[in-house]
């Protein structure tokens, strides 16, 4: 039984109230009983607002709906004259300037990002850290360096795959720090000079950097620094020497590594990767949360039979060209990311006793904590200039996201806080966001830092909105449609046009193969010369290298070119509904992508519902690792559901699929002595029923969203253990 206490008119989960109470509250100096009823009078006020954004997606998709069934030929001149008419289609405004003060640095510098779950702490821990990533780790133990020649991993340090490593450094060094004479290759040695950083080449000469600003400082002597460092394209490169390591001993200049600065920002996580769905979760949530902003978070694990402790990394000291001493920021900067406006948690019970809207309390709650670096009482401060960093997920157009400006407000009013000191990230994600992105940035101009793309989400979104038009086409061939170029150009270009260039970030989305670097290292360049400042990646590993393509596209100039371009309606072009156009695909189709939707969902659902597991790294159909999250699901279940509707697959041939695909899935996890296997037993696990659920009833789901489903079963399955 859950049991609460009373407080003005909220009902507060007892752990959750003490938790705010004795480890949060009693650091400030504000008043409780004033907290705690301002709270209230927020909870009364926007709820009733939080209920209308609710009703008017409703409203608009039964719109949608009955036109499409009113209008059975599609004609998309008439399509977009509807949805002008009935408000889905707003306005664009002319010009948006954005006006967001007290940026920090991170959000202005193209770099990397990380998303990852707050409820895991070392996860966290690990993202925080991944400021700074060893390029020679990253390289040795991912496939970037091929295993041929010799080069194999192998259990215990490869000499030969060592040296390929080196190698590949010097050459990026090369590229991106060039000399006066020479290579990299053949530096033998350093030395700061009265005129700067001075390199000695194998055959006796000296030389210097091409671009001597590049060379920022260093540590250890001048004579024989044990660091070097750079800073190119607004990114740091840290050459680390030590004659007696391993590694460095075995390099002519003593180089044991190359350390690039790697993901700048990370995205802690309470919504998709985070299964939550009690004020038990929850307490976990702002838990660790708390242990970030305090700087106090550790985590402790076993691996090869030893205890390893993990907690959030120092700064970084260096000595300048003049002697001067600075130093630079040893984690990445935090964003917290709140979950939407759908979802409600009985964590916290209304005055009419009512589970509160999630997002209402997320923002309460993570604001609240961050006032312990906000006011110095933590380890380490995260906004150097007094911000905090909330990303908005699933807001469905410039109504949303206005309300969200609301509830900011009034969090800053209810904590004490100066206008704006909230910043918020718009993820474009949904539909109606999409097609009205322009008025979206508008209601938030004083205090957006980002805004990013998310091919799963939005895709989930416009198979839900368009549901009845016709089948969709493959889920794989969704990506090279006219109006996914369409989104993810259109996202730029409103951005850019806004004013966002040097002043708040342009995201695009998750690399989700962390096993396949060598493909990322040739493909997420694009994201780059797209002209978005950051995408995300799955893990430190992976904001290491990605780090490199930073530096080899400079980010600032192709956002000034771009901006030159005359600014255009994406509107038309973002209509185009991916409809196959040819509807007589064959069987041995069907089967093939209803088994691969099918096996994604039901290893994703079993991790969720059986362990409280929200992101992780699922086997494919294939057995290619891939993280995994609530996003993955929405496009799955949208995708059958479709087609299921359209009759081009059967009830029986989607349940056969999971039935086989359960078989699958066990053989995938045979090896974890907690699983609980599907097969055999689908009548009785929880989760296959849950995962059958998200597709047979995925039509009728609001926006196709998976988390009301998904917190059923979960919550089913915590009941069963009691």
């Amino acid at each position: 039984m859950t049991t609460y206490k009373k407080i003005g008119t909220l009902q507060v989960e007892e752990g959750l109230y003490h938790f705010l109470q004795e480890e949060v509250l009693i650091d400030f100096d504000l008043n409780q009983n004033k907290f705690w009823n301002d709270f209230s009078c927020l909870v009364s006020e926007l709820t009733p607002e939080n209920e209308e954004l609710l009703k008017k997606r409703k409203q608009l998709q039964t719109a949608i709906n009955d036109w499409h069934v009113a209008n059975p030929t599609f004609n998309q001149k008439q399509y977009k004259q509807f949805l002008e008419a009935i408000g889905y289609l707003e306005k664009e405004p002319e010009t948006v300037n954005i006006t967001t003060d007290n940026v920090d640095d991170e959000i202005t510098i193209a770099g990397p990002q990380l998303v990852v779950p707050v409820n895991n702490a070392r996860y966290a821990i690990n993202a925080a850290n991944a400021r700074w990533g060893s390029l020679y780790d990253a390289l040795y133990g991912t496939d970037v360096i091929p295993e041929t020649d010799g080069a194999e991993k192998g259990s215990s340090y490869n000499p030969k795959r060592g040296e390929k490593v080196v190698a590949f450094g010097r050459s990026l060094l090369d590229q991106f720090l060039p000399l006066v004479k020479g290579s990299h290759h053949n530096v033998n040695g350093y030395f700061i000079g009265e005129g700067g950083l001075v390199f000695t080449l194998e055959d006796g000469r000296s030389t210097t950097l091409e671009e001597l600003s590049l060379f920022r400082g260093f540590r250890g002597e001048k004579d024989n620094p044990t660091s070097i460092l750079f800073r190119h394209h607004g990114l740091h490169i840290e050459l680390v020497r030590d004659k007696k390591d391993p590694i460095g001993s075995q390099d002519k200049a003593y180089v044991k590594d190359i350390i690039f600065e790697a993901a700048l920002t990370t995205i802690i996580d309470c919504e998709d990767s985070v299964a939550a769905v009690d004020a038990e979760d929850k307490l976990d949530v702002y838990r660790n949360w708390l242990g970030l902003m305090k700087g106090n978070l550790t985590a402790s694990f076993k691996k090869n039979g030893s205890m390893f402790k993990r907690c959030l990394q120092g700064d970084r000291e260096y000595t300048g060209l003049n002697d001067d001493r600075f130093t630079l920021r040893g984690r990445s900067l935090l964003f917290i990311r709140n979950v939407g406006h759908l979802m409600t948690t009985d964590a916290i019970l209304d005055e009419a006793g009512n589970p509160l809207f999630e997002g209402i309390l997320d923002t309460v709650v993570t604001s609240l904590i961050s006032l312990h670096s906000l006011k110095g009482r933590g380890k380490y401060v995260n906004s150097k200039t007094g911000s905090i960093y909330i990303v908005k997920p699933k807001m469905h157009g410039p109504k949303e996201v206005a309300f969200s400006n609301t509830l900011f407000n009034r969090v800053e009013d209810l904590l004490g806080l100066k206008r704006h000191t909230i910043k918020i990230g718009v993820m474009d994600e949904e539909r109606r966001t999409s097609l009205n992105l322009k008025a979206c940035m508008e209601q938030v101009k004083e205090r957006i830092v980002f805004v990013n793309t998310g091919f799963l989400d939005r895709t989930g979104d416009e198979i839900h909105t368009s549901m009845l038009v016709g089948p969709v086409q493959r889920k794989n061939d969704m990506k090279h449609t006219e109006w996914i170029q369409a989104y993810e150009a259109s996202n730029v270009s409103a951005a850019l046009s806004s004013g966002f260039q040097k002043t708040a970030q342009i995201g695009k989305g998750m690399w989700a193969a962390p096993e396949r670097m060598k493909a990322m290292l040739e493909e997420k360049v694009l994201h780059p010369q797209a002209g978005a400042t950051t995408a995300w990646v799955p893990s430190p590993t992976a904001a290491t290298l990605h780090a490199l393509h930073y530096h080899q596209v400079d980010v600032h100039k192709i956002q000034q070119q771009l901006s030159k371009n005359e600014v255009s309606s994406y509107r038309d072009r973002l209509l185009k509904i991916p409809i196959m156009k040819n509807t007589s695909i064959t069987e041995e189709d069907i089967e093939q992508e209803l088994n691969n939707n099918v096996q994604g969902i039901l290893g994703y659902v079993v991790r969720w519902v059986n362990h409280g597991i929200g992101c992780s790294k699922v086997p494919d159909i294939h057995n290619i690792g891939l993280m995994e999250d609530r996003a993955t699901l929405r496009i799955s279940s949208q995708h059958i559901a479709n087609w299921l509707h359209h009759g081009v697959c059967t009830k029986g041939q989607v349940y056969d699929a999971f039935k086989n695909m359960a078989k699958v899935v066990d053989q995938q996890n045979q090896l974890d002595a907690f699983y609980e296997p599907m097969a055999n037993n689908e009548v009785n696990s929880i989760a296959f029923q849950t995962a059958c659920k998200l597709v047979f009833e995925g039509k009728k789901q609001s926006n196709g969203y998976t988390e009301p489903i998904l917190h059923e079963g979960r919550r089913a399955k915590k009941a069963e253990n009691m």
